[in-house]
């Protein structure tokens, strides 16, 4: 059957894939969609026999633009990599078992008697993911014989959170501007809204809120939506559904009402006929993600409501579009808490089993703000009757922006580990997210997007290893961070050992050189104002709950802020076993030990070094993990194109330079109160403590605000 879009599909696929990604040379635009030619025969010869005729098959057998877009990527990705292009055909026929609505097949040529590879789903998408899957496959040169499988995601909602304004300025974004051109829209679709589709569906992402969290109501507008719309267009062949922030004061707002009181009869009316026009112009709209009674956003408990009653009213309007709500849990007072930290649980906990059945709460992974290392939110576990999702957070705010090599998986993997102990020993948070432990069928997992226009999308050439294994992880979270980092060195830069190993290394060693060179030992939030770009843990001016010395709070008796029963007991919101853990400095681990206690300078720690000898050793080693990057990056010379490679070289410059920075500033800091010379083995600081207190920085990447 001839699918009238499909010669549009290829022809914007072959120019911007192949034309404009050759054009411009290994400028990191094809992030990891790379499709060069396999170099060796042999395995180049055992791919093209068993890939040389694909089917692609479904219960219906119909085509459909998705199953062109499967169809597309084959033929340019096999083609690209083999010199062959596929004979590629439909069929009627159903998945394996276990496929499930999203996932797929693969079968190799002569398993249950078939004379050619079948990819087979219940659902066009379906067979996309497998498509790409088999393309994964011999881009990172596994064995035909590994290629046989059946794969589905774990999580029914795998989203990418855009906190991109409608100017085009991006809060927290660090690789430019937003991608999407809201002035051209929708009379102009700009070929890379379809690149970036097939990358985030290459990896299993299924949605895509476009704006910031810190919402402007004009986008639930007329004009706006049609905006929307046509990137919903661009987007729909790729599985990928369009959500939008709702700000909860738009019926004041563009709606003309007088209150927007989610229990007043007109409140509700109106937002039941704005998901009415929502869904009248894109009807696989996904829904709405929600900041409320937030760092000034509006919300219900300015009507002295719950947030439960905002989020149903909203869910109550989507529901019979078949569209959710994400209502985000990251709140704090007005009025400064006790402990920051606690105020989520104190607020949602009452709300459970309140929640509409189409509300998703979304937890940040930390009850903090995306720190390099906090525990897990002690809202996981604490809500059974509420759908919960997990937000993390891939651009990095606190992580050295993109100026920074921080390879984020093993964090993540971390957090989704974590046992909450919600149902006994063995209930980590993967299993709360995922709805296997409450038995929720409605799931959902949110990355902060880390894309901007720059022309490698991500500014760090290394960054992008980050949207990869949040995609990977969205879909399976039992992956591992190393074979993430693997499959993704391959794609992106060579399959030879060579590079592989090394750059595989660094990444996964990068996320704890980091937070070794910022926050060790549980310290957090001892960036500088606003921008959160390098040390600042003597900033005591701003709110007091924005001030770093509200959470490190060194003193001449020791450093760390108690949660024990003897200070805020924010131990006491977990689980019994993981409080008592958590309580103990003894079973309290070490990486954590700051966070939930005020200890000793000369307190010995399990090394029988002091507190403040540990403490000032883990400041240097990670500035020296990132020093001997640098030798390493110079043995790949000649292996990876001079462009990235000069890019990255000049960042592990300047990421060295940051690091001796956090060092000298934090350590001299520190030591007004600790009165102890640095131990051994410690570089002496290049400047006196005035010199790092009086560092200004300008137009620094990023809009003022938080999130």
């Amino acid at each position: 059957m001839n699918n009238p879009v499909r010669p549009l599909l290829h022809r914007l696929f072959v120019s911007t894939l192949l034309g404009l990604g050759a054009a411009r040379g290994e400028d990191g635009y094809r992030l990891w969609l790379r499709y060069d030619r396999i170099a060796e025969d042999a395995p180049r010869a055992a791919y093209a026999q068993a890939f040389g005729r694909i089917v692609l098959a479904t219960p219906a057998g119909a085509d459909s633009p998705t199953l062109a877009a499967a169809r597309d990527e084959l033929t340019a990705g096999l083609t690209g990599l083999l010199g062959v292009a596929p004979a590629i055909s439909l069929a009627a026929a159903a998945p394996g078992p276990g496929a499930g609505d999203e996932g797929y097949t693969i079968s190799l040529p002569g398993e249950e008697g078939a004379a050619a590879t079948v990819i087979a789903a219940n659902r066009d998408t379906g067979v996309l993911y497998g498509a790409f899957t088999l393309l994964r496959g011999i881009q990172t040169r596994r064995p035909v014989a590994e290629f046989s499988c059946t794969s589905r995601p774990r999580i029914s909602r795998r989203i990418l959170d855009h906190w991109d304004n409608l100017n085009r300025t991006i809060e927290r974004g660090y690789a430019g501007f937003s991608l999407w051109k809201w002035f051209e829209l929708p009379d102009r679709l700009d070929p890379r809204y379809r690149d970036y589709a097939r990358a985030a569906a290459s990896i299993g992402l299924n949605g895509t809120v476009l704006t910031n969290v810190n919402a402007d109501a004009r986008i639930l507008t007329e004009p706006w939506l049609r905006k929307v719309a046509a990137l919903a267009g661009v987007f729909r062949p790729y599985g990928i559904r369009v959500y939008l922030t709702a700000r909860f004061s738009a019926p004041v707002e563009i709606g003309g009402l007088q209150t927007a009181d989610p229990l007043d009869p007109a409140v509700a009316a109106w937002w039941r006929g704005k998901a009415d026009e929502i869904y009248g112009i894109i009807p696989d709209f996904g829904g709405f993600l929600v900041k409320a009674n937030s760092e000034g956003q509006p919300g219900p408990q300015d009507y002295g409501r719950t947030h439960a009653d905002g989020a149903n009213v909203l869910a109550d309007a989507l529901a019979p579009h078949g569209g959710i709500v994400l209502w985000r849990a990251f709140v704090y007072d007005q009025n400064v808490p006790t402990d920051r930290v606690k105020q989520a649980c104190d607020e949602f906990k009452p709300l459970d089993g309140k929640f509409r059945p189409n509300v998703v709460v979304q937890i940040k992974n930390g009850p903090l703000d995306f720190q390099p290392r906090e525990p897990f939110h002690p809202l996981f576990g604490a809500l059974p009757h509420t759908p919960l999702a997990a937000e993390l957070q891939i651009t990095q705010e606190y992580l050295g922006f993109s100026v920074h090599l921080a390879y984020l998986a093993p964090m993540w993997k971390e957090f989704l580990e974590s046992d909450t102990y919600a149902d006994g020993v063995d209930t980590p948070v993967a299993r709360i997210v995922d709805g296997s432990v409450d038995h929720h069928t409605l799931t959902a997992i949110a990355g902060v997007a880390n894309t901007g226009d720059d022309r490698n999308w991500c500014g760090h050439p290394l960054a992008a290893a980050n949207w990869y294994a949040f995609g990977r992880l969205a879909w399976d979270h039992t992956l591992v961070p190393a074979q993430l980092a693997n499959e993704w060195v391959r794609m992106t830069f060579s399959n030879d050992d060579r590079v592989v190993g090394p750059v595989a290394a660094m990444l996964l060693a990068s996320r704890e050189a980091v937070v070794d060179y910022m926050t060790p030992l549980g310290l957090a939030h001892l960036m500088a104002t606003d921008h959160h770009y390098g040390p600042g843990p003597w900033v005591d001016d701003l709110r007091a709950d924005w001030n770093p010395v509200y959470y490190h709070r060194a003193a001449a008796d020791g450093i760390g802020f108690d949660r024990t029963a003897r200070g805020s007991n924010a131990v006491a919101q977990y689980a019994p076993p993981v409080a008592q853990r958590f309580a103990d400095p003894a079973t309290c681990p070490e990486n954590l030990l700051l966070w939930f206690h005020h200890v000793p300078w000369d307190q010995r720690l399990k090394s029988g070094r002091t507190l403040w000898d540990e403490l000032c050793l883990h400041y240097q080693h990670g500035g020296d993990v990132v020093a001997g990057w640098q030798a390493r990056w110079a043995e790949l010379k000649g292996l990876i194109d001079d462009e990235r490679f000069a890019h990255v070289q000049a960042l592990l410059a300047r990421q060295e330079r940051d690091a001796r920075w956090w060092r000298d500033a934090c350590l001299l800091y520190f030591q007004t109160f600790s009165r102890r010379p640095l131990p051994g083995g410690v570089g002496a600081p290049a400047h006196p403590l005035e010199y790092y207190r009086g560092l200004q920085l300008y137009y620094v990447p990023g809009i003022k605000g938080a999130n």
